[in-house]
């Protein structure tokens, strides 16, 4: 008889694209959602869009102060990004494509490389002229002390969040990485958003396209529902928890 072992079962690449649906739990508001900020205020849109934000020094400040106040620095992760990790550590091969800006997948324990920020971080900023990076907290220190619209402290240039704001394109090398986690994995699960803001929303159909089990859990129907393997409608800090345990979180 033979004392060798049978090798451990192969577990699945799971890619999970998160969207603002996530970290409402956490106490960020869904900015696009049927009743988000953009809907009620079309003129707070003003704030993150790139050519506004460039042209008009009281757009800037305005957009520095509505940074003092948003809950995005403070908030916490909660069960949702804490299961993601959990599956991680489990030995599952995981890999967050996010629409967030949050960081909050990180902050509750993912590493970096794992994660595919495509619209950017906002707990960092960056120069628009020679695009050196800094804290987000200390830019919002400098605001806080009386500099309403900072500068850069290299350049002089404009200072911006480091997210990717309505009117610039995406990273081109964050977004190819995403689309080749989507045509690589197994399982592609969507959560927390409405898969409508593309190029994102695309990738949910280059994945089933590839093979991968399409699992989508949102509280409102997506374009992609017809194409899922599975639809979850409960809330997400109950149903993710959940839905993981399955792959070995």
């Amino acid at each position: 008889m033979s004392s060798e072992q049978p090798a451990p079962a192969r577990k699945p690449l799971v890619a999970i694209l998160s969207g603002a649906g996530i970290s409402t739990d956490s106490g960020i508001p869904d900015y696009r959602g049927p009743h988000g900020l953009w809907r009620r205020d079309p003129e707070a849109e003003k704030l993150v869009t790139y050519g506004f934000y460039m042209a008009d020094p009281e757009i800037r400040r305005r957009s520095w102060r509505m940074r003092q106040d948003a809950p995005t620095l403070r908030a916490r992760p909660n069960a949702a990004h804490e299961a993601v990790v959990r599956l991680e550590r489990s030995g599952t091969p995981v890999r967050v494509i996010t629409q967030n800006v949050d960081g909050l997948h990180q902050l509750a324990g993912l590493p970096g490389r794992k994660v595919l920020e495509l619209h950017g971080t906002a707990r960092a900023v960056v120069c628009t002229g020679c695009r050196a990076r800094s804290g987000m907290a200390e830019a919002l220190a400098r605001v806080a002390a009386g500099d309403p619209d900072p500068a850069c402290e290299s350049c002089g240039g404009i200072l911006k969040s480091a997210t990717v704001m309505f009117g610039e394109s995406l990273d081109p090398l964050v977004l190819g990485e995403a689309v080749a986690v989507a045509k690589a994995c197994e399982v592609f699960i969507a959560v927390g958003t409405s898969l409508t803001v593309q190029p994102a929303a695309s990738l949910a159909g280059v994945a089933a396209d590839h093979g991968a089990r399409l699992v989508i859990v949102n509280a409102e129907p997506t374009p992609y529902d017809g194409r899922a393997d599975e639809v979850i409608r409960e809330p997400i800090g109950t149903a993710l928890p959940a839905l993981l345990e399955r792959f070995g979180g």
